[in-house]
């Protein structure tokens, strides 16, 4: 993380759960939220390639969308290219639309949004959101406020490729000064600048963070 973003963040994911004592627990599986389209810079796709194959050489399983188009098609065919493990998690209205990615190694077709979000929270130790449209948004937001109430405790990395996440964290700021994100109610997350940081920021948070709750108790309150 760049001394600037951490500059950005000090009041923003301060929490007292994150300087617990590290525990053993390592991350199998991440989900990555991204865009079904590349943009208009060049390196949102780099940032995708590079963070498959750092999925890969840690052999951590990628839970995604399922789709085969954009970043979303970028950072599965980067895992399954380099030897990494995929589940794509799609629902059935958006087969044909976001062009199903049917190499990855295990492919589940749900019935609705819902049931696709749900089981990409119950499959995944932290997430990642890389830049994305208004899906992308609302997914991380989501994840976001559960951490927030405190329904659970999994890492949350928001790669801030080339400043593409500044409006939101600036927006999260504006948040907390006219306090609407008051103490006590901390949005809890991680930026990296770079997408060679995602999997390292991954591991260190999963290990400041202590063991995540049983996912059946967090489904719950969904």
């Amino acid at each position: 993380m760049s001394n600037q973003s951490q500059a950005n963040l000090n009041k923003i994911n301060e929490n007292p759960a994150s300087r617990r004592a590290a525990s053993s627990h390592t991350p199998k599986a991440v989900c990555v939220y991204c865009g079904s389209g590349h943009g208009t810079n060049s390196v949102y796709t780099e940032a995708a390639i590079t963070l498959g194959q750092a999925f890969s050489a840690a052999s951590i399983r990628l839970i995604y969308g399922g789709g085969g188009m954009g970043l979303m098609g970028e950072v599965a065919r980067a895992t399954i290219s380099s030897g990494g493990k995929v589940t794509g998690i799609i629902p059935n209205f958006l087969s044909e639309r976001e062009h199903m990615l049917r190499d990855v190694d295990e492919l589940i077709v749900t019935d609705d949004m819902h049931q696709r979000k749900r089981l990409m929270f119950e499959r995944s130790d932290a997430f990642v959101a890389l830049p994305g449209g208004i899906g992308t948004l609302e997914e991380l937001v989501e994840q976001l406020t559960w951490s927030q109430l405190g329904q659970h405790q999994k890492p949350i990395i928001i790669a801030n490729i080339d400043g593409f996440w500044d409006p939101f964290i600036a927006l999260l700021k504006h948040m907390r000064s006219q306090q609407f994100i008051r103490d006590g109610l901390d949005v809890n997350f991680t930026v990296v600048t770079n997408a060679a940081a995602i999997v390292p920021a991954i591991v260190m948070a999963c290990r400041m963070s202590g063991e995540p709750p049983p996912d059946e108790v967090t489904l719950e309150k969904f």
